[in-house]
């Protein structure tokens, strides 16, 4: 997962509230074995290594959840893209704090780039690469998942007031703690001064999911370059700071904080209309006022 976990819960019994939060922490712990492109075990990386040779068995949990990851790349056209990963490496972003790349990487590693390289054969329940160099990337989305189900064990043993924080980009509010019948209170960072807050949002049953380009980047001939991708390029990102998602669930919100941040103001406006109880706020550079603050909602349901 690249970050640490924390969860707060409230309750009248300590000793099973603490027995509950291990049992979400060892769930994320079991997450990240399951999808994890670092650690050469993982069945990801199986299947980063076998699929372009032969159809690759997965249970079914992993089956479907890459199912829906790539629903997200077929919805947004390719803003989102679980075969990021070549590029990813082009860029010195994987295990590095990114370089340029020369043109010929960068063509290299956009030949290998596509979430249409990924088949899913439902029936044999397999997944297989039609290409070789195609690689599966879930950092874009693992993270809210994982958040996901931490919740569901919290609320299976009835906890009704919680957070879950996934390195405080991915940040599940349930229910509201007593100080404040509102929801739990965030506050989301200034996108170029980490001392300052840009603004505050109320979470009741309810994730935050955040991306930024501070998180990673370099800077080359006064330029900087972050580590979010646009998978239709083969570039990073220009012209955005930082984009924050209100939604219903952490899998969403993992995802979408990215397709947003790619596709930018206008065509997430109709990304949108299709995303009932979904609030994007965009930080993008200004250089009268250092940045300025957009928000847009998708339709109430």
């Amino acid at each position: 997962m690249g970050c640490t976990y924390t969860i707060v819960v409230y309750g009248h019994d300590r000793q099973a509230l603490s027995k509950t939060v291990n049992a979400a922490l060892d769930e994320v712990d079991r997450l990240d074995r399951l999808m994890s492109h670092y650690k050469p075990e993982s069945p990801l990386s199986r299947i980063n290594r076998e699929a372009a040779q032969h159809p690759v068995k997965v249970d079914r949990e992993l089956f479907d959840f890459l199912g829906e990851c790539l629903s997200y790349s077929r919805e947004s056209f390719g803003a989102f893209d679980i075969t990021v990963g070549p590029l990813m490496k082009a860029w010195g972003f994987f295990r590095g704090e990114g370089r340029m790349p020369s043109k010929e990487e960068l063509a290299e590693a956009r030949s290998k780039l596509g979430y249409q390289h990924v088949t899913l054969n439902k029936t044999a329940q397999t997944v297989s690469f039609d290409k070789p160099g195609v690689e599966l990337d879930l950092g874009g989305i693992g993270k809210g998942y994982a958040v996901d189900c931490a919740a569901k064990i919290l609320k299976q043993q009835g906890i009704q007031i919680a957070l879950i924080s996934a390195g405080g980009s991915t940040i599940y509010g349930i229910g509201a703690p007593p100080e404040s019948s509102d929801g739990w209170e965030l506050m989301i960072q200034d996108p170029l001064d980490h001392e300052k807050i840009a603004t505050k949002v109320l979470l009741k049953n309810r994730v935050l999911s955040v991306s930024g380009s501070y998180e990673k980047f370099f800077e080359l001939e006064g330029k900087r370059y972050s580590h979010i991708m646009d998978p239709r390029t083969g570039w990073p990102v220009p012209n955005m700071l930082s984009v924050a998602v209100l939604t219903e669930n952490g899998t969403a919100g993992d995802a979408l904080d990215n397709v947003f941040y790619v596709l930018g103001i206008e065509a997430s406006k109709i990304y949108l209309r299709k995303l009932p109880n979904t609030q994007v706020i965009f930080f993008l550079p200004d250089q009268n006022k250092r940045w300025q603050m957009i928000q847009l909602k998708g339709p109430k349901q």
